[in-house]
C-alpha cells in the first residue's frame, strides 16, 4: 500500500515543502530509502524501526521503500523521522489515509518513541501556511515557535492548526481520531502578542555613564540612522559600556522584522518554548578569537553565523584590531550588500546580514597613543597596529569618534545624565521621519540609501554643495565616504526635525570622519 506524507526541509533560512512517500509491498523483508539523503536521514530507518517497536507497533515481514522528494534537493537532519514513521503506519492501514490530508509533519524520534525538538520549525510552518496547508504536527518543544505564525498579527495564517506531540504514540492516537475527537485529544496551540514574554529586560541605561558627551551624541546619530560606528580611545574610557547600551535606544523590531529575525534563530536552533519570537533587536559581541566560519556561517550542514544572528540588530566588535585580518575582511560584503553568500558543494546559501556594526579599539597596542607620557609604542608599532583595519573596512564605517580618558571629577561627580528613554524618544522621532520619507520603498533607515537615490532623498542646496566639494578635497575622501557624510547629515537633520540638510549638518557629519585622518592619514 502506498502513502504520501507532507513534510518540510530547510535550505539556508528558506523552507521547502517535501513529500515522504512510503510503499509497503510483499516480498523479501527490507527497508530502502532514496532521495539524495544525508547521513542523519539515512540513519532514520534504524531510529524509526526501533521507535515503532518500542511504541508497541509490529511491522510485518514486508519490503518498505521510502522516497523523499524532490529528489534533487539534499535532505539533512533528523526531522524526517516522524513523517517516515507515520507514512509506514498509513501504508500498513493503521492510520486512515484521509486523516493525513493537508497535514504537515516534522520531528525527530528517540528510540523510545519520544518526539524530540528540531531546528527550523518557524520557517517550515510559515511555508506550510503559504502553501495553504491546514495542520502542522510538530514536536511539543517547538510548538511555541510554530504557533507564532498563527498569530493574527503575523498575517493571514490564523486558520492553520499547530499541534504539538511529545511521543509517537500520541501522534498516532491523534491521527487515528476523527475531527471532533482530535480537538479533545490535543487542542491547537494559539499565540498572540499578549502571550509573548519579554525576553530582554532592560537593565543597562545611558544614565549610568558620566562624561563622554561627544561620544553619546555620535551614538545617538548612529542609532537614529542605523549607521556603522567606531570608537577609538584608551582603556577604561567607557567604550564597551557605551556599546552595550546602544540597543536600549534603538527602535523595537517591527512585526515583520521580528518574524524575519526569529526565522534565523529558529534555523540556528536558538528559539525555544520560552522565547518563540525575537522582539528586541539582537546584540552580538563575538570574541576576537572567533573563526571565520563562526562569524560568517557555514559548516558541513550550513547554518547562520554571528553576522546573520545580528541581523536587524547590533554586531559589536570590541578590540577590533585584535581580530584576524582575514576575519575582518569577511565584513566587506555584508556591510555593503546586507547579506552573506556561502558556497558549498551541496549548494549555495544566502543569509541576511543587515546589521549595525559597532566597533571599539585602542589607538595602539598599549592603548595610550598619542599620549607620549604613557604610550610605550614605537611609531612603527602604532602604524602596524592601525594597519590591521584596512581602508575598505574603514570606508564602510559612517561614524568615527574618539573616546578620551574620563576625568576623575566626572567619575566622582553626582551627575544627572540623560537616560536611555530620553535619548530613545529623539531617536524614535527621527525614525518616524525616515518611515514617512521612505514609505513604499525598500529602505528603512538613512544608512541603507543606495547611491542612485541619495540625490532624490538628500538634496543639497548650492552652499551645501560647495561645502561638500571643499570637504571632499581637504579630507581626500573616496566616493563612498562622500556619500556616507551626506547620509549621516540627513540623519542629523532628522534628529533636529529639519526638512533640508544644512551646512551645519554637513559640518557635524564631516567631523565624524576626522579621526580617519588623525589615525590613518586618509
Amino acid at each position: 500500500m502506498y502513502s504520501s506524507i507532507i513534510t518540510g526541509a530547510v535550505t539556508g533560512i528558506e523552507s521547502t515543502i517535501c513529500h515522504v512517500e512510503v510503499d509497503a509491498a510483499k516480498g523479501m523483508p527490507g527497508f530502502d530509502m532514496v532521495g539524495q539523503l544525508g547521513n542523519e536521514v539515512r540513519e532514520a530507518k534504524e531510529r524509526v524501526k526501533v521507535a515503532l517497536k518500542n511504541s508497541k507497533v509490529d511491522i510485518p515481514p514486508i519490503h518498505l521503500t521510502v522516497s523523499i522528494s524532490p529528489a534533487d534537493l539534499r535532505k539533512e537532519g533528523a526531522s524526517y523521522d516522524l513523517p517516515i514513521a507515520i507514512g509506514i503506519l498509513v501504508s500498513l492501514g493503521i492510520i486512515p489515509k484521509e486523516n493525513i490530508s493537508d497535514t504537515l509533519i516534522v520531528g525527530e524520534l528517540g528510540l523510545n518513541g519520544e518526539v524530540k525538538p528540531i531546528k527550523g520549525v518557524l520557517p517550515i510552518v510559515s511555508c506550510a501556511q503559504n502553501s495553504k496547508i491546514k495542520r502542522c504536527i510538530v514536536p511539543k518543544e517547538n510548538v511555541s515557535e510554530g504557533a507564532i505564525v498563527c498569530d493574527q498579527s503575523m498575517g493571514d495564517g490564523a486558520d492553520i492548526e499547530i499541534i504539538g506531540v511529545s511521543t509517537l504514540i500520541e501522534a498516532v492516537e491523534y491521527l487515528k481520531a476523527d475531527e471532533e475527537r482530535k480537538q479533545c485529544l490535543i487542542p491547537p496551540v494559539r499565540y498572540s502578542e499578549a502571550n509573548l514574554e519579554e525576553m530582554h529586560k532592560q537593565q543597562l541605561d545611558f544614565a549610568d555613564i558620566n562624561g563622554q558627551e561627544a561620544v553619546k551624541r555620535a551614538v545617538e546619530v548612529a542609532a537614529a540612522g542605523f549607521h556603522h560606528f567606531l570608537m577609538i580611545g584608551p582603556p577604561g574610557s567607557g567604550k564597551t559600556m557605551i556599546a552595550k547600551r546602544i540597543p536600549t535606544i534603538l527602535p523595537d523590531l517591527s512585526t515583520a522584522e521580528g518574524l524575519e529575525v526569529s526565522t534565523i534563530y529558529s534555523v540556528a536552533g536558538m528559539l525555544g518554548k520560552d522565547k518563540p519570537l525575537i522582539t528586541k533587536r539582537p546584540f552580538m559581541d563575538p570574541h576576537h578569537t572567533i573563526s571565520e566560519q563562526a562569524l560568517a556561517g557555514g559548516g558541513r550542514i550550513p547554518k547562520p553565523g554571528i553576522i546573520s544572528l545580528a541581523h536587524r540588530g547590533v554586531l559589536f566588535m570590541d578590540e577590533l584590531p585584535e581580530f584576524r585580518r582575514s576575519t575582518l575582511e569577511i565584513l566587506r560584503q555584508p556591510l555593503e550588500d546586507k547579506r552573506i553568500h556561502i558556497a558549498r558543494t551541496q549548494g549555495n546559501f544566502i543569509y541576511p546580514a543587515d546589521f549595525m556594526l559597532v566597533a571599539a579599539m585602542n589607538p595602539c597596542p598599549c592603548g595610550y597613543f598619542p599620549d607620549r607620557n604613557k604610550c610605550t609604542c614605537s611609531e612603527s608599532e602604532v602604524k602596524r597596529y592601525l594597519s590591521k583595519i584596512s581602508g575598505p573596512i574603514l570606508d564602510r564605517i559612517d561614524v568615527t569618534i574618539e573616546a578620551p580618558k574620563v576625568d576623575i571629577k566626572q567619575l566622582s561627580a553626582n551627575m544627572k545624565n540623560e537616560s536611555s528613554a530620553e535619548i530613545r524618544k529623539r531617536v524614535l522621532k527621527a525614525r518616524e521621519r525616515q518611515l514617512v520619507r521612505y514609505a513604499g520603498t525598500k529602505y528603512h533607515f538613512n544608512a541603507e540609501l543606495a547611491v542612485g537615490d541619495i540625490k532624490r532623498f538628500c538634496p543639497l542646496g548650492k552652499r551645501e554643495q560647495e561645502l561638500m566639494e571643499q570637504i571632499f578635497t581637504r579630507m581626500n575622501l573616496s566616493a563612498r565616504a562622500y556619500h556616507k557624510i551626506i547620509k549621516v547629515a540627513r540623519t542629523i537633520a532628522d534628529l533636529e526635525g529639519a526638512d533640508r540638510i544644512t551646512c551645519a549638518h554637513l559640518s557635524e557629519a564631516a567631523c565624524f570622519r576626522m579621526n580617519d585622518t588623525t589615525y590613518w592619514g586618509n
